[in-house]
């Protein structure tokens, strides 16, 4: 693993023992350093959405959240993820409108996993 890599996730698991702690900030501030690092890993980003929506900080975490659809559209936690930002946020179509979509992400993987267990 390269230096940079094992800082990342140094920084990483850092800010989730933080969060584990209940230190939201200081855990925000530990997943950013990890992210300033590695901008695309993904554990790291879905922390940093949660330990926004926890902060009742829901822009940011939709961003997040949005960033990591765009990483991975496929990726059933980033649609879970915003569609609990825009709730809480009274976003109601939004919200709705990415929990259809982490919905049919689910059934299409159970369809995956069946079709794979049949072969």
């Amino acid at each position: 693993m390269s230096d940079f890599r094992q800082q990342a996730e140094d920084h990483y698991y850092a800010a989730l023992d933080l969060f584990a702690d209940g230190k939201q900030d200081e855990a925000v501030a530990e997943y950013e350093k990890c992210l300033a690092i590695d901008p695309q890993h993904s554990e790291a980003l879905h922390g940093l959405a949660r330990a926004y929506q926890d902060a009742n900080r829901l822009d940011e975490s939709i961003q997040i959240s949005k960033r990591l659809v765009e990483l991975d559209p496929d990726d059933i936690l980033a649609h879970t993820s915003l569609s609990i930002a825009y709730q809480r946020k009274g976003m109601i179509p939004e919200a709705e409108a990415a929990a259809n979509q982490a919905r049919i992400l689910g059934w299409k993987k159970q369809l995956r996993e069946g079709k794979d267990k049949s072969l």
